[in-house]
């Protein structure tokens, strides 16, 4: 049995939760793997940029620190460390651990994993970054020879656990259902605390909120099955609804595509397994796909962007005169001019706030010129000469340069996969066999699955007893909705109704912004869920989304108060 934990979610994250994670195993059952994740789309941008200003960096500088702070226990517990914290720059990030051991006077055996940065190739001439997804047998292979610590570069999430379990139990590529048990158990655990309540829709269950959350961690079992867990005594929970709040999270079609296999997320099984545990079985693999997915992020320009408060009576009528005269004052004009929608405030309000709305302008621009002091100063102008109660909720600032995301895939040929072991001496990765069939993406159409016959009497929120969980891949939006494990009799039908409400006519009902998208839903009625895609919601990412919630994030939480008819019987 491998027991493997996870420290961070992203690069900002709780800077503590390295350390908690070691002393955790106090409980006596210490762990055998720590992992943390660093790396989003947006994230390889802000180290792309990084590595403008200093070509030296390009890695996650709060690792270091972690490190720093944590090395001495980890090697006292034998635990060892995997992140993806390398970014760009992972044989830097080595160097700099090894500079830090030193200081401490320690002497960890620290291997990097590299070969994910396309960037050589000039295959996107104009791109900051472009990291191929690499799998999980580097790292296998570095621990293999008796590494402390592995960073690699932009290996998948679910990476960092499959690389640690198939270098404890052995596996190889041949070894498909557990090396996708294994992905699932990554994919869990690589939000962090979203595993133990955090962004759960049900958070009014969990125990003693005013607890930071506890960090996941899992039991992974040769055969690729594990049971999802915390330590004792941390806070939030590990349930049910949990576990499958992080599985719906960021999903395509049921096909999970990987570089090491492709996971059937419609085969997953999961059960109460005692308080705080929740098993994982079932998962089957197949073979991954022939080409790699490839992370480019190109600088798209600059924008920037003010926001102003409307208070009181003729909210409209103040919204069109400050845009008429925002307008005639750009000169010369933005490329984009975008504003917000406008929310009417409530009529009668007893509070200022409540009587008052915001207007947003954004502004994007190929040059900087036209974004900074040409836009802020048309807008601060007005201060004394614009609608009634004119004032911003903030001093603007200057043109920040913003970024374009977009997946692309190459040939498993162009990369080569490569671990540089402890002693300097460096390693090939082996491809896995791969399937050359085209994967089935397509979603049911409105035909393919029944609506709900038409006895349903009630009008409620979703949410009434519907979880989600939205965010984003790249310019898509993802929604995974799923039926509460609430105890109710009536759990089995209303999973039924759900997988055959949500369709893709629905969702655009449902979040009119969407129409004329193209949506895409995935039934997963294991889970007792549906995962919605819906393609280009967010442009071209969140570095250069105007949007209200640039990475959905809330998206679901609005679906979920979004109201639908309900036979009376589910309820």
């Amino acid at each position: 049995m491998l027991r493997i934990g996870n420290c961070s979610g992203f690069y900002g994250d709780r800077l503590s939760a390295m350390r908690e994670m070691l002393e955790g195993a106090d409980d006596g059952q210490s762990l055998d793997v720590l992992t943390g994740d660093y790396l989003a789309e947006l994230t390889m941008l802000i180290l792309g940029k990084d590595t403008m200003k200093d070509p030296t960096l390009g890695y996650a500088r709060t690792f270091v620190r972690q490190v720093e702070d944590c090395l001495g226990l980890a090697l006292e517990k034998g635990v060892r460390i995997v992140s993806n914290a390398g970014g760009l720059n992972p044989a830097g990030l080595a160097d700099k651990l090894r500079e830090v051991a030193r200081g401490l006077g320690l002497d960890p055996a620290i291997a990097h994993v590299e070969g994910d940065d396309l960037r050589p190739l000039a295959l996107w001439p104009q791109a900051l970054t472009a990291n191929a997804y690499l799998g999980g047998f580097g790292i296998a292979a570095a621990l293999r020879q008796g590494a402390d610590i592995v960073v690699t570069g932009r290996v998948t999430d679910a990476s960092l656990v499959v690389g640690a379990a198939a270098a404890h139990h052995g596996w190889t590529h041949e070894h498909l259902d557990e090396l996708a048990g294994a992905v699932v158990v990554g994919h869990v655990l690589e939000c962090g605390t979203q595993a133990t309540g955090g962004n759960f829709s049900g958070f009014g269950s969990l125990p003693d909120r005013s607890r930071p959350l506890g960090f996941p961690l899992a039991e992974v079992a040769a055969d690729g099955s594990s049971v999802i867990t915390k330590h004792d005594g941390t806070g939030g929970a590990v349930t049910v609804d949990t576990v499958t709040a992080q599985l719906v999270y960021e999903i395509q079609s049921t096909r999970y595509l990987g570089p090491d296999v492709t996971t059937l997320l419609d085969t997953i099984t999961l059960a109460e397994a005692g308080p705080d545990r929740v098993a994982i079985s079932g998962v089957r693999g197949e073979a991954p796909p022939e080409r790699l997915k490839v992370c480019v992020n190109e600088l798209g320009g600059w924008r920037n962007q003010v926001e102003l408060v409307l208070t009181g009576l003729d909210i409209e009528a103040k919204r069109d005169w400050v845009r008429d005269q925002v307008t005639a004052a750009l000169v010369p004009a933005p490329a984009e001019v975008v504003w917000s929608p406008l929310d009417l405030p409530t009529p009668d309000a007893d509070t200022e706030q409540g009587a008052s709305t915001l207007l947003r302008c954004t502004v994007k621009d190929p040059d900087p010129g036209p974004v900074g002091k040409p836009f802020t100063a048309a807008v601060v102008e007005l201060a004394l000469g614009s609608y009634p109660g004119f004032t911003l909720t903030a001093p603007p600032g200057p043109a920040t340069p913003f970024g374009i995301y977009r997946a692309e895939y190459v040939d498993r040929s162009a990369v080569e996969h490569v671990v540089v072991h402890a002693d300097g001496t460096r390693e090939s990765v082996g491809e896995p066999p791969v399937s050359t069939l085209h994967p089935a993406t397509d979603s049911e159409t409105d035909a393919d699955r029944s609506a709900p016959a038409d006895v349903l009497t009630q009008r409620h929120p979703l949410g009434t007893f519907v979880h989600a969980r939205s965010g984003d891949k790249g310019g898509d939006a993802n929604i995974g909705l799923w039926v509460a494990h609430d105890g109710s009799p009536h759990r089995e039908r209303r999973a039924e109704w759900l997988c055959k409400l949500i369709t893709p006519r629905k969702v655009a009902e449902l979040v009119p912004e969407a129409e004329g998208l193209d949506i895409e839903v995935f039934p997963l009625t294991n889970l007792g869920a549906v995962n919605v895609v819906i393609h280009g919601l967010l442009g071209d990412g969140v570095a250069a989304s105007t949007r209200f919630d640039p990475q959905a994030k809330g998206l679901g939480e609005w679906i979920r108060s979004r109201h639908v008819s309900i036979e009376q019987g589910l309820m």
